[in-house]
C-alpha cells in the first residue's frame, strides 16, 4: 500500500513538472501578445504583400512605422512598377493618404487603422486575434497560427486570415488573407520586424513625406517615348457588359474612359499624368471614407471610388453597385494594353 501511494504521488509529481515544462495555451498566447502590444513604445516592419485578386499576382513591398500616440507610417511600392511608392500616413493633423510622384494627398478624419483589418500592421493583426471569439488556433515547431474573421470595411470577400506569430518573440511572420472558398488572396511575408526601435518625428510629417517623394517633370523626349496603358477590371459583376472606351487628352496628361452598361453599370476613368503640379496642397476631406483596397487605400465619397495605383490616378462611379462590388473591381483592375 506504502508503496502504491509512493508511486502514485511520484506519478502527479511528475505530471506537474511536464504541464509547467510544456507549451504555452492559447489563452497564455492571447495574454502575451495583449500585453506586448500594450507595453511596446514603437515598432518597424518590413513585408512582401502579394495580391492575387487581379489577373496576374502583384508585388509590393511594405514599409511600415508605427510610434506611441498614434502615428502610424505605411510605405507601399508595388516592384514591378517604377513609378513610386504611395504612403499611408497617421499623424497629429489626420490620416493622409499621399501619392508623392504625383503630388497628390488625401485628408481623412477617421480611426485608421483601428477601424478594420491591416494584414501588414502588427496591432491590427493582434486587435483581430483578440477579438474573434471563434478563432482557430495551432502551434507548429516554430509558430503560433491563428486563424481568425477579418474585418474589411465594404469588403466581404475575404472573411478569413491565418496569422503566424514567431514563438520566441511573438513577431508577425505570415498572414493569409483567404476568399470565402480558403484560397490565398493576399499573403504577407514579414522580413523584418522590430519592436521598440527610435523613430523620428520627421518620419510622420506630411509635407517632408510628400517631398522626399516628388519627381521631376518629364522632358518632351520622355513625353514622347511614354505610352499610356490602359487597365480595365479583371471582375465586372454580373449584369454588366463594356460599351465604351474613350481617350482624352487634357492639360496635364491622358485620360481613359471606359464605359459598363446594365443593370449594374459603372464608369472607370484613369488618368496618367504628363507634368505634375509644384504646389504641396492638401485637399481636405469633409466627407468620404477609407477603403482598404489591400494595394492601397481608396477615398469613398458618395458613389464613386478614388485611388491611385502605378503613379496613375483611378475613379470609378456608379448609382448601381454596392461598396463590395465597387471594391471587387476595383480590386480586379489590372493592366492589359499598350497604347
Amino acid at each position: 500500500m506504502i508503496r502504491n501511494r509512493i508511486l502514485f504521488v511520484t506519478l502527479m509529481v511528475a505530471v506537474v513538472l511536464l504541464a509547467a515544462c510544456g507549451e504555452e495555451t492559447v489563452d497564455d498566447v492571447l495574454q502575451s501578445l495583449d500585453d506586448r502590444v500594450g507595453e511596446m513604445t514603437s515598432f518597424s516592419a518590413e513585408a512582401e504583400m502579394t495580391m492575387s485578386t487581379g489577373e496576374e499576382p502583384e508585388q509590393y513591398q511594405v514599409d511600415v512605422l508605427h510610434k506611441a500616440d498614434d502615428f502610424f507610417k505605411v510605405v507601399m511600392n508595388n516592384m514591378n512598377d517604377e513609378k513610386g511608392d504611395q504612403v499611408i500616413l497617421r499623424n497629429d493633423e489626420g490620416v493622409f493618404v499621399l501619392t508623392p510622384s504625383i503630388n497628390k494627398s488625401y485628408k481623412f478624419q477617421n480611426d485608421w487603422p483601428k477601424q478594420h483589418s491591416q494584414p501588414y500592421m502588427y496591432t491590427s493583426l493582434v486587435a483581430d486575434v483578440l477579438n474573434d471569439s471563434d478563432r482557430e488556433f495551432q502551434m507548429t515547431d516554430n509558430y503560433y497560427v491563428f486563424k481568425v474573421k477579418t474585418n474589411y470595411k465594404g469588403n466581404q470577400q475575404l472573411p478569413y486570415q491565418e496569422v503566424y506569430f514567431h514563438k520566441d518573440s511573438y513577431k508577425p511572420a505570415l498572414v493569409r488573407v483567404q476568399d470565402q472558398n480558403g484560397d490565398t488572396m493576399v499573403e504577407v511575408e514579414f522580413s523584418s520586424f522590430e519592436f521598440d526601435v527610435d523613430i523620428a518625428d520627421s518620419e510622420f510629417d506630411t509635407d517632408e513625406n510628400l517631398s522626399e517623394g516628388a519627381v521631376s517633370v518629364p522632358t518632351m523626349t520622355e513625353l514622347e517615348e511614354r505610352d499610356m496603358t490602359v487597365y480595365t477590371p479583371n471582375v465586372v459583376p454580373e449584369g454588366a457588359s463594356k460599351s465604351g472606351e474613350e481617350v482624352v487628352e487634357f492639360e496635364d496628361g491622358e485620360r481613359v474612359i471606359l464605359t459598363y452598361e446594365g443593370d449594374k453599370s459603372f464608369t472607370l476613368v484613369q488618368e496618367q499624368f504628363e507634368s505634375y503640379p509644384t504646389s504641396l496642397q492638401v485637399p481636405v476631406s469633409a466627407t468620404g471614407d477609407l477603403v482598404d483596397l489591400g494595394f492601397t487605400v481608396g477615398h469613398l465619397n458618395n458613389h464613386s471610388l478614388e485611388w491611385e495605383l502605378d503613379g496613375m490616378r483611378f475613379v470609378l462611379a456608379s448609382d448601381s453597385l454596392t461598396v463590395n462590388e465597387m471594391v471587387q473591381v476595383a480590386q480586379s483592375v489590372d493592366q492589359q494594353v499598350m497604347k
